[in-house]
């Protein structure tokens, strides 16, 4: 694997600038004139959390990763810094298309008002944005899945899971995406049976989004439901949702987790025993899928949608407890069968 080159804070931005302008030969207004798709050079903007997250970020860092190992591309990488805004996001995206890379993708819909900014500073470079659709463009590829549907699975599971009859369900924070997982949930567990309690928290409001990156605010969350008979936890909280993971492997209940298969993420291996499943959302793919279409000279645009018919969206089996849950299975694998033919309407909202 190559060695990837890292913009680590946002106080290195303007140098970032300057620097690759330089190096280019370019100024601020060649509006990505000299870009080349075929230099294979590609680059990420983490989310809140920043990569080792155990989840989304690092999902979207193994698309990287197998593009640069399949595909010879050379990767950059860009953390977010902590309070930051739009601002500091359009430098950042800029620095990375300045820079040459193409695609340049930003990981989470908190990069939607800088990538409408900056795409149409840099036309021939494309962009990539996960989890939104409200910002469009001709070089902007909208990468979304259907989290919803992998999330009714979760609440299948956990409902067939539970001894206590009470699960849980903990979001990071409370904006329209993270809605969509407890929504789905909600409906899987309650369908699954009607007499269950599903408790629900969010870990802080917008516009704090301190609730995707802090763990001690997930760990806090589920030791309050576990004290309330939770036995079952699932958490679509980014970084934070490891701190949920570790209280409850702790309790010896059973955590779900989210976007990445986290019984195989390696910061989490001493609490893989309770971590029964995953919702995951293939960002991996539709992070190297992107890289592939600029290289191979077709870029995608527009909504690129991944759902649970595709197997965009799903549930990890990596854990040998969950292979032998047979009647859990069964109950996962009917309700995936209706979601996909049309049996089941999965709710967005709540």
């Amino acid at each position: 694997m190559r060695r990837i080159t890292r913009i680590t804070t946002v106080g290195i931005a303007s140098a970032a600038l300057a620097l690759s302008a330089t190096a280019c030969g370019k100024s601020s207004t060649d509006s990505g004139s000299g870009t080349d798709a075929k230099a294979g050079k590609a680059a990420i903007a983490y989310d809140i959390g920043g990569r080792g997250d155990q989840s989304f970020n690092d999902a979207a860092y193994a698309g990287l990763k197998k593009a640069e190992d399949e595909l010879g591309v050379k990767g950059a990488e860009a953390e977010p810094s902590e309070g930051e805004g739009d601002a500091d996001k359009v430098q950042r995206l800029t620095a990375l298309a300045r820079a040459g890379n193409n695609p340049v993708i930003g990981v989470g819909f908190a990069y939607a008002p800088a990538i409408e900014k900056v795409a149409k500073a840099y036309p021939k470079t494309t962009f990539g944005l996960i989890d939104d659709t409200s910002k469009t463009g001709p070089n902007i590829a909208n990468l979304v899945f259907n989290e919803e549907q992998g999330s009714y699975l979760a609440g299948v599971a956990a409902a067939k899971a539970s001894k206590t009859g009470t699960v849980g369900f903990i979001g990071g924070v409370e904006v329209p995406l993270i809605k969509k997982f407890e929504a789905g949930f909600v409906q899987g567990v309650k369908d699954t049976n009607p007499n269950a309690k599903v408790l629900t928290q969010y870990l802080t409001q917008p516009p704090n989004f301190d609730g995707f990156a802090k763990p001690d605010l997930g760990k806090a969350a589920a030791q309050g439901m576990l004290d309330r008979k939770a036995d079952v936890i699932y958490a679509a909280a980014g970084l934070a949702g490891s701190g949920a993971i570790e209280a409850t492997a702790k309790a010896g209940k059973w955590a779900i987790g989210v976007d990445s298969d986290q019984y195989n993420q390696k910061g989490l291996a001493q609490y893989k025993e309770r971590i029964l499943t995953s919702v995951t959302k293939d960002v991996s793919d539709s992070v190297f899928n992107l890289i592939k279409s600029v290289k191979d000279g077709k870029p995608q645009t527009g909504e690129v949608r991944y759902g649970l018919a595709a197997d965009g969206v799903g549930l990890a089996d990596s854990n040998p407890e969950y292979k032998k849950m047979t009647d859990l299975i069964a109950a996962v694998d009917k309700a995936k069968k209706e979601i996909v033919d049309g049996k089941i309407t999965v709710k967005t909202t709540p």
